[in-house]
């Protein structure tokens, strides 16, 4: 019968730091502080029903559909109910904290930044071979082939073979610099001519330019892009720090 193995803290720090993880948790510790320090300075307060909703909302993310499974999951990692309110409250003020400093942002950014969240309805096949994908373009253009022909044939992924190349609605800034500019000054319907990546030679069809509306989600989204970047420039300053 094999021994049992015990673990200690100092084994498990001792693996933090072999593991090459201790900038990454340095780095999670002085956003939780800059977030909890903010917090205090802005007056931000959690209710006791907030914080009840925020655990069930933690409690469904991890399919924690019982108390035994919340239990279970707690052992697991370690945690006690303390430490599961205190994650809980975390995530609550970090919601909080990133509507104050910036919902009157919202509209100001959307504003300046408007071209970035324009969509396409996008297309694509990735060619290896430029003449090919030439002489494809070419067929498409005088009626010989459809594009969901071409994908059809070329696109060596199942699923994506099966929509035809479609990639859905596609904003600015998850494109390639040398593949948004034609993209986007593009008139729908329209094949453009293949361009040359890393990836390889792109074949794209852009069926619809869809111009952006400031709903509740992409306000969200403004939000959340705002406060992870006021907190990368907090946590930059805490860089040359030392540890204690």
């Amino acid at each position: 019968m094999s021994q049992p193995i015990t673990i200690t803290k100092e084994d498990i720090l001792h693996q933090v730091k072999v593991s090459c993880k201790i900038p990454e948790i340095v780095e999670q510790i002085v956003t939780r502080k800059v977030i909890i320090a903010a917090a205090e300075e802005a007056g931000i307060k959690v209710e006791v029903e907030e914080l009840q909703k925020a655990a069930d909302q933690i409690r469904l993310a991890n399919k924690l559909d019982s108390a035994d499974d919340t239990w279970n999951w707690l052992e697991k990692h370690g945690l006690s109910i303390d430490d599961f309110e205190e994650i809980a409250d975390i995530s609550l003020i970090s919601g909080k904290l990133a509507n104050h400093l910036f919902a009157d942002k919202v509209e100001p950014s959307f504003f300046e930044n408007q071209l970035d969240y324009v969509g396409v309805v996008m297309y694509e096949v990735v060619l290896d071979d430029e003449d090919l994908a030439i002489e494809l373009f070419y067929a498409i253009k005088e009626g010989e082939m459809s594009f969901y022909d071409i994908a059809h044939k070329y696109i060596q992924d199942t699923e994506l073979r099966r929509k035809g190349g479609y990639l859905g609605i596609v904003r600015r800034q998850d494109l390639k610099p040398e593949i948004s500019t034609a993209v986007f000054t593009a008139k729908p319907p329209q094949v453009i001519k293949p361009i040359v990546t890393s990836k390889g030679v792109h074949l794209i069809l852009i069926e619809e330019l869809i111009q952006p509306d400031l709903n509740e989600k992409l306000r969200t989204n403004i939000i959340l892009n705002l406060f992870t970047q006021w907190l990368n420039q907090q946590i930059e300053q805490f860089k040359t720090s030392k540890l204690i």
